[in-house]
């Protein structure tokens, strides 16, 4: 549209100075005087209409809204995005306004439910009611983040901040930040200022409570990991007791089926076993009672 405007002022002023050159070429051959003063004068006229017709029309851009004004108050008239025409010019004029998403970040210092100072950062998605540019411009025009946003979300953030423990504040962030954009909400919509979303960036607290914090996690840590030992060292002593209980039911099992006759064969396997180890020599130092190999299996042979 800037374009647009600087053709038509180019095309008024060829049109202005060609005419005053030509009044004045005019004026060297002997022309009157009205007829120098009379192309001057269309001259003057061609620019009061080019400046006038640049005036007359213009373009909203997209993500705005045209609020038109009548020696600078509001007449109600709205301008949607695109071109338009405006009459009578610089009588009437058009003050644009943004309904596009703004972002908003802003420090925030308050005391919780149990006394400990926050420090949070909070991030406001805010936009402005297309159908209410009008009394935004006229009550604000735009000073709505220094007069209306700002204000809100420190109040928002503190009211919001007491209800809720140092804790809390951590582990219910879902809910802190809900009820911190319910809070923006109710303040803000009654200026036409709509809340898209609020998004809390961060929370600080004091150092002492940083280390108490990180004082209970390591103690909590340490209880589940003793509590995690026990279990460890009670599953052992169970497996331990059923292990003795499935030997002692094998000692069990196998002491029923012990027979004499059982016993007699073990030991004659024992002693075959003893010749196929025997080297042919007979002891040369026997003991009382003690059996001779060679003799006992005779002997055995002959029980038979």
């Amino acid at each position: 549209m800037g374009f647009l405007k600087l053709i038509v002022w180019a095309i008024g002023l060829l049109i202005a100075f060609g005419l005053l050159f030509r009044s004045a070429s005019a004026r060297k051959e002997g022309e009157s005087a009205l007829s120098t003063i009379a192309s001057v004068v269309v001259a003057g006229l061609v620019l009061l209409i080019t400046a006038l017709l640049t005036a007359s029309f213009g373009q909203v851009p997209a993500g705005y809204r045209g609020v038109v004004l009548m020696f600078g108050a509001p007449t109600g008239q709205v301008l949607g995005e695109g071109f338009y025409t405006l009459l009578p010019p610089y009588i009437k004029t058009v003050e644009l306004m943004s309904v596009q998403v703004h972002a908003y970040e802003a420090p925030a210092e308050a005391a919780s439910k149990d006394l400990q100072v926050v420090k949070t950062q909070v991030t406001l998605n805010y936009a402005l009611d297309s159908n209410a540019v009008v009394r935004i411009f006229r009550e604000l025009r735009n000073e709505y983040v220094d007069r209306i946003i700002k204000p809100a979300i420190q109040e928002s953030v503190k009211a919001t901040t007491a209800r809720f423990t140092a804790e809390e504040l951590i582990t219910k962030r879902p809910e802190v930040r809900d009820a911190i954009e319910s809070s923006l909400s109710q303040r803000l919509n009654r200026f036409g200022i709509q809340v898209v979303a609020m998004s809390i960036t961060d929370f600080n607290f004091s150092e002492a409570f940083n280390q108490a914090i990180e004082a209970k996690v390591t103690a909590q840590q340490q209880a589940l990991k003793a509590e995690r030992d026990l279990q460890r060292v009670k599953l052992e002593a169970q497996q331990q007791i059923e292990r003795a209980k499935a030997e002692a039911e094998a000692l069990r099992i196998q002491k029923q089926n012990v027979t004499p006759e059982l016993v007699r064969l073990r030991q004659i396997e024992a002693q075959m076993k003893a010749i196929e180890k025997w080297d042919g020599k007979m002891p040369t130092v026997v003991t009382a009672g003690g059996p001779v190999p060679l003799l006992d299996i005779f002997d055995n042979r002959l029980q038979r």
